[in-house]
């Protein structure tokens, strides 16, 4: 039959496994799998309880990061982890495991809603027809999910339980003695009991509606606050710092942006930092991971100083309290609310020119400076630029351990979201200080000894010595002195004198910033908030929810003259009056009366803070999830004390934000006892990418990648030669790859195995659709060793294998148990093709439990073209549920090792011996062997070291 002539081999073997083939089974298996419910996971109880003796099994949980549905649809790289975590499933259903596999949406996003700004389509309409797509594209990978599970974050059914969340943590505080979030209720009883005093010293009792509500804001989880944001007016629309170029002009529409004070919600995150950085020890996740989420939370330990000022002060956060002789200036954020206060009206007697900005007044030279810090992003006044910018506000303020007056200036690289927003600058020590005391001409004091050899006078050296391993110099008043001390004692030291003067004390700070948890947006979950007449913020009970989304006759934004930063947002929502202002009656013994909603939503991150809990008990209309079933999927255990899914997986990309946020709502649930789980995700792998070639022509635009011809190593497009390079698959790059297509030439297994065998699954691989040829072949000589081309005729003979078949054969039951256990798939792959060519090269027919053990291995790679074969080797039932072979240990040894004799060190002869071998009887072996002897040549021996099996080391007299 010939391999090279595609017409002559479909007479010739019409049973043949081919994609026409491959698109009939697995069309026909994926449709059995539905009506049959294979993939359903049983509940220990409620509407979802199943099989008891599932039920009994140990579960397993396993998860993958929430999609957005793109309108663009799927391209090959998007499913790796997809297929990855169906794999790692389908094994562990095999191992005797009750599995939890399933896959909703996370449909609230920014690009539905844009697409409704420019056409006037309701995002809902296109987001919906993007899941149904994308449903679609993922069912035809055969992936095992349970669907009855299934959900998008735009469900009202679904985002009824995210407010309720968002309701908990409104309606909750941190109580910093018990360690956890309580009611606020029990803080106002506290209040009105008096067991806890009233910030501004006066009775519960005495305080107004508004002032109390005043109170508990500065208490609750949840709250609003005036917050600085990236103001655009020429979208209408607050903008992410990732939104903002680097020049400080919106990346979509290249309009200016402003830093506004707007009012916000923010989640009290930073309530959390000690526990969120402690629990870390107890996942199992990539070290990376844990670093990035240690770095972003930023704990820190120093001191907070007071600097006297106008009989007031200034307080700053410092981690290198032990430099406090070496500070000669301070600086403040420009947003600092004192910078106003302490501006005098005229500039001090004797203010250098350059401190001035050439400005006639401090007030003059703070507004110019303040609008010109307005139009930057944090991430643009974070930047190491070379030339620092500020000005003198013309105050001075009182460096405490010495009674020096030094000057107070604003700078914008410091932000009144970090620390205080306020530092003390010692120049001599920290290079932006070095550099701005540089540009202004300011003193410049050396404190810590410097290890090199340019001395202690600082205004000689070029840029700042930093060390935590020096001594203290130059650094003594009149009751304190810090001179020869080490970094960590005279910080320690100058901690005590600090509290003991009152005027300062050892401090933990975190880099770590409330979470601003508002959108000026229509596509979103709307907040279950209303304010009364008064403007006090009042939660909606639980039967009003959820609260849904109203329809809008305009989803844009409100938008500004571009250059006019006196604005602020008219959000979607705000222009519907009728749903805006209502008449409720809250339950709270106050009767109907007038209230106003909220009118921004919250961020698509919310959706996705909790969906774990969902999959549990997605039908529950009465709680959250059923506490029994919440315990049994992810309730603490052995090696698990925080509980979580077992294994999570998805991109690194989410290191931060989403999983910070996630943990966050986990731990206030726990600690309201809503859930068991303090951590959502136990496990966590970060998969790799698949990237693609992008062809460039002489203008640097991409060309179409299919369109490319290779000559000679070079690449051409209609002629022209054309630049390849690696990177991102996608649509605007032209080198996307749908799995359609590979599931049209190959057939969908095909597919899952090419991705699965690429490389290490945690590891970035380029695409190559011509080498996805080779595990098509695999599944060919599968199906060749079960099936006759000719007739279809199972071929299996019902004969015991030989001994070489079963080594081989139980070699690749062990690795391929090992490997799929450690996600490593690529090598399970070729050790599932090693013994299939061993079974092709012996020629005959496959003895059938060699047959049914080979299916069985590649069962969860391939579970189409294994179900096929399973059932046409006499089985009724369905392979998923299977028992995953076991290796028998007779034949997972090597029947003979290889053992090296070495004679002075030289390799003299290689032994076959047998692996328990013990070290006496392999002396006497290697002693004996007639290349040993010729070596030695009738030389005494000195020494002989055996490490038996492997290595036999002769030293002669």
């Amino acid at each position: 039959m010939s391999e090279t002539n595609p017409a002559t081999a479909e007479v010739a073997a019409p049973h043949r496994y081919t994609a026409a083939v491959a698109a009939e089974i697995e069309a026909r298996w994926q449709d059995f799998w539905d009506a049959d419910g294979t993939y359903a996971a049983p509940n220990p109880k409620g509407d979802l309880a199943g099989d008891p003796g599932l039920v009994a099994r140990p579960k397993k949980y396993i998860m993958d990061m929430f999609p957005y549905p793109s309108g663009a649809g799927l391209h090959v790289g998007h499913p790796l982890g997809y297929i990855a975590t169906d794999v790692f499933a389908r094994f562990q259903r095999m191992t005797g495991h009750n599995v939890l596999h399933t896959l909703g949406f996370d449909a609230f996003g920014l690009p539905a809603e844009q697409h409704a700004v420019q056409t006037g389509e309701h995002p809902r309409v296109t987001t919906e027809a993007a899941i149904n797509n994308m449903k679609s594209q993922l069912r035809r990978l055969g992936l095992g999910h349970d669907k009855r599970r299934s959900f998008a974050t735009i469900d009202p059914d679904y985002y009824k339980w995210t407010q309720w969340i968002f309701v908990q943590i409104f309606n909750s505080w941190y109580d910093d003695e018990a360690k956890q979030a309580r009611p606020i209720s029990e803080l106002v009883a506290r209040f009105e009991s008096g067991e806890r005093a009233v910030p501004g010293g006066r009775s519960w009792d005495a305080l107004s509606a508004a002032e109390r509500a005043d109170v508990l804001g500065e208490y609750r989880l949840a709250y609003a606050s005036d917050a600085p944001v990236n103001w655009c007016p020429g979208l209408g629309t607050v903008l992410a710092n990732e939104e903002v170029t680097a020049d400080g002009r919106s990346e979509r529409g290249n309009f200016p942006v402003f830093k506004a004070k707007l009012r916000q919600w923010n989640m009290r995150i930073t309530a959390y930092a000690d526990r969120l950085l402690d629990d870390l020890n107890e996942l199992d996740w990539p070290e990376a991971i844990k670093l990035q989420q240690r770095n972003w939370i930023g704990r820190s330990e120093g001191a907070r100083v007071d600097f006297p000022i106008d009989g007031e002060a200034i307080t700053v956060f410092t981690t290198r309290q032990d430099t406090l002789f070496g500070a000669t200036y301070m600086v403040l954020a420009p947003e600092h609310p004192l910078v106003e206060k302490f501006t005098p009206a005229a500039w001090p007697e004797g203010t250098h020119d350059v401190w001035t900005g050439g400005h006639a007044t401090p007030a003059e030279a703070v507004a110019a400076y303040r609008a010109q810090a307005a139009s930057k992003s944090d991430v643009e006044r974070q930047a190491e630029a070379k030339d620092k910018t500020g000005v003198f506000t013309g105050a001075f303020a009182t460096n405490p351990v010495n009674g020096e007056q030094i000057p107070v200036f604003i700078a914008d690289y410091v932000l009144m979201g970090y620390g205080t927003g306020a530092i003390m600058a010692v120049p001599a020590h920290d290079t932006r200080d070095f550099a701005f005391a540089r540009a202004f001409e300011l003193p410049i004091r050396c404190v810590v000894e410097p290890s090199d050899d340019r001395g202690t006078d600082a205004s000689t050296w070029d840029d700042a010595f930093a060390s935590y391993d020096a001594k203290i110099v130059n650094s003594h008043g009149e009751d304190v002195s810090l001179d020869g001390l080490g970094v960590t004692e005279a910080k320690a030291r100058i901690t005590e004198w600090l509290q003991g003067k009152g005027i300062g004390e050892g401090t933990v700070n975190f880099r770590l910033r409330d979470w601003l948890f508002s959108r000026q947006r229509y596509w979103g979950e709307p907040f279950p908030i209303v304010y009364d007449e008064d403007g006090i913020a009042h939660s909606l009970p639980e039967s009003m929810l959820p609260l849904e989304l109203p329809e809008v006759e305009d989803y844009s934004p409100r938008t500004f003259d571009p250059d006019d930063a006196d604005t602020s947002p008219e959000t979607p929502l705000s222009r519907n009056q009728d749903w805006v202002d209502v008449t409720l009656d809250l339950g709270d013994g106050r009767g109907p009366r007038p209230y106003r909603r909220e009118t921004n939503t919250m961020p698509n991150w919310a959706g996705s803070c909790w969906y774990e809990l969902r999959y549990l008990d997605p039908h529950n209309s009465e709680k959250l999830v059923d506490p029994e079933i919440e315990q049994y999927w992810m309730g603490p255990r052995a090696g698990q004390p925080h509980g979580g899914v077992d294994l999570y997986v998805g991109g690194a990309e989410h290191a931060v934000l989403h999983l910070l946020y996630a943990r966050f709502w986990s731990k206030v649930l726990y600690d309201l006892g809503h859930i068991s789980s303090p951590e959502p995700f136990h496990k966590l792998y970060n998969q790799g990418m698949i990237q693609a070639f992008v062809y460039r022509d002489s203008r640097g635009f991409p060309v179409p990648a299919a369109e490319i011809e290779e000559r000679d190593g070079a690449f051409f497009h209609n002629g022209e030669q054309v630049k390849r390079e690696l990177g991102k698959m996608g649509k605007s790059l032209k080198n996307a790859v749908t799995p359609e297509a590979i599931c049209e030439e190959y057939g969908a297994d095909t597919l899952r195995l090419y991705e699965m065998a690429m490389g290490p699954l945690d590891v970035s691989r380029p695409w190559d659709t011509r080498a996805v040829v080779g595990q098509y072949r695999l599944l060919q000589r599968l199906w060749r060793n079960v099936v006759d081309e000719a007739t279809g005729e199972v071929t299996v003979v019902d004969t015991e294998p030989d001994e070489t078949t079963l080594r081989a054969l139980h070699k690749a039951i062990d690795g391929v148990r090992q490997d799929l256990e450690g996600l490593r798939f690529n090598t399970a792959i070729a050790k599932v093709t090693e013994l299939n060519n061993h079974l092709t090269k012996a020629g005959a027919a496959v003895p059938r439990p060699v047959a049914e053990s080979l299916v069985l291995l590649i069962a969860p790679l391939a579970p189409h073209i294994a179900e096929e074969l399973w059932r046409k080797l006499g089985h009724t039932d369905s392979v998923v549920h299977q028992d995953f072979p076991v290796a028998d240990p007779r034949y997972v040894v090597d029947e003979t090792v290889t053992c090296v004799v070495q004679v002075k060190g030289k390799v003299k002869a290689r032994l076959e011996v047998s692996p328990a071998i013990s070290d006496d009887e392999l002396e006497k072996v290697a002693l004996a062997d007639e290349k040993v002897v010729a070596a030695l040549d009738g030389a005494g021996i000195r020494k002989v070291i055996v490490r038996a099996p492997k290595l036999v080391n002769i030293v002669p007299a």
